[in-house]
């Protein structure tokens, strides 16, 4: 099938399973909200979705609000994936917005972002995370504006994206701030999910939306191990009896 029968291109996440449930992967141009609880491996998620691109040739973009290059190219170094090399050849590059900068961040995101995406040419962008953006306005509509400006800015750099959001420990089927979903084309939430015998804690993915394509709507669980994500795509439906 193709954009004339109402389906888009697909852009494969790297994430073994994940693009089984999708039918192939991303639609392209899609903006992603990965959101899920500490320690459930959204950055993971965001770097190997990027591993991925640098793999077939296209230019990746991690935008941190978090961590420095120094941790997160050690983070992905522990999965042997070869981000040093993508680095040095121009296929991954990583930028640094720094909430505490308040002014001159909005000032980026809201005017100066774009252009620079544009001008790397990026076809995959990661933002980590978006929880922080909030730190850069006072009220709601202002956190709304530097959101949907950032998303717009992805998608006018005609690529695909994958915002990271931390869950609501209290509802941790919704993003803390409760505004990435409404901003995002499709929502993939990361979570734990307790065993019967009620100490078993394992991890499980679910595709909440992913706007104009079909997807699998169970919850599956998925590991992160040596090589980095893989879901089950196969596993009995962890909702059923």
């Amino acid at each position: 099938m193709n954009e004339s029968e109402g389906v888009r291109s697909r852009v494969p996440t790297g994430i073994a399973g994940l693009d089984e449930m999708l039918g192939g992967g991303f639609p392209a141009g899609h903006v992603v909200l990965v959101t899920g609880l500490p320690g459930t491996g959204k950055t993971c998620f965001g770097l190997q979705f990027l591993v991925a691109g640098a793999a077939r040739g296209e230019r990746g973009v991690f935008l941190s609000l978090e961590e420095d290059v120094g941790p997160l190219l050690e983070s992905a170094r522990q999965f042997h994936w070869p981000v040093d090399a993508a680095v040095k050849d121009g296929s991954l590059k990583i930028l640094r917005v720094d909430p505490k900068e308040t002014r001159q961040s909005l000032h980026r995101i809201q005017g100066e972002l774009g252009r620079e995406l544009q001008a790397l040419k990026a076809q995959r962008i990661v933002v980590d995370s978006v929880s922080l953006l909030n730190m850069l306005s006072d009220d709601e509509p202002g956190r709304r504006a530097t959101l949907f400006a950032l998303a717009a800015a992805c998608r006018d750099a005609g690529a695909t994206t994958v915002l990271t959001a931390e869950a609501d420990p209290v509802h941790p089927g919704v993003s803390r701030d409760g505004l990435s979903e409404y901003v995002a084309d499709g929502v993939v939430l990361l979570e734990y999910r307790t065993g019967a015998d009620g100490h078993r804690v394992g991890l499980a993915l679910r595709i909440l939306k992913m706007r104009r394509t079909s997807h699998v709507r169970t919850v599956q669980p998925y590991a992160i191990g040596p090589s980095g994500l893989s879901v089950d795509a196969k596993a009995v439906d962890f909702g059923s009896p």
